[in-house]
């Protein structure tokens, strides 16, 4: 599957402060592991909630599910069972938002209380589409700063691995999401496999492309395993 992501482009002057970036990492691997939440300094922003997102209801949302009517509750397609979503209006909203706050905030689902948009800053990618917009114009002015080099090497390294992998993805060596949004959180899951491959990711030789395409492979296959 060909994803619908873009090369995020910052914005001439980023005035958002996404925090340190070897933190903000840390803690978002975290998140995606399921053992915290993501703490996003949204302010009075909810792009996110405005751009026609699907948002998976997993069997565990439990106070989502609760407080969401049945009616705007269906089956998520190729989910496994017991996977629902929640869909959107006709303005591409959540229906969940009012008077531009989440209703359901202190039970909104565990897709929700992962979901972060410096994903995007951190990774290089970006959402296409006119649907998007706000949320790739809010990743457009995050700046992390770095507490020392290897920070800032460990930001250079995660775009550098985030690029091999929508490549490989573009060219269906690999199988994977398709959009950017999870293309963004695949990329944070597979930092210690780019870390690994450091210095192999951007070489241009066929040896150093098949070692990176085999080991991108190997955790993908690994990841799926571990999700089953």
């Amino acid at each position: 599957m060909t994803p619908d992501a873009i090369l995020l482009v910052q914005a001439d002057v980023p005035d958002l402060d996404a925090g340190e970036f070897s933190d903000w990492l840390e803690g978002m691997d975290r998140a995606l592991r399921g053992h915290a939440e993501s703490n996003v300094p949204c302010g009075d922003c909810n792009a996110c909630c405005r751009s026609r997102y699907f948002i998976e209801l997993r069997p565990d949302d439990v106070g989502a599910r609760r407080r969401i009517p049945a009616a705007l509750i269906f089956d998520a397609p190729g989910a496994p069972a017991g996977y629902k979503v929640l869909g959107y209006d006709e303005h591409g909203q959540c229906p969940m938002l009012v008077s531009r706050i989440c209703s359901i905030y202190g039970d909104r689902p565990g897709t929700c209380r992962t979901y972060d948009c410096r994903m995007f800053a951190a990774t290089g990618l970006a959402e296409p589409g006119s649907d998007r917009a706000d949320v790739t114009a809010r990743a457009a002015r995050w700046r992390f700063s770095y507490r020392d080099d290897a920070s800032r090497d460990r930001h250079r390294l995660l775009q550098t691995g985030a690029r091999r992998l929508l490549e490989m993805l573009r060219e269906d060596v690999v199988a994977g999401p398709g959009n950017a949004s999870q293309l963004a959180m695949l990329a944070v899951r597979l930092f210690p496999v780019f870390t690994d491959l450091a210095g192999h990711l951007e070489a241009d030789n066929e040896a150093d492309a098949d070692r990176v395409k085999e080991r991108i492979r190997s955790a993908l296959a690994a990841l799926r395993s571990r999700e089953r």
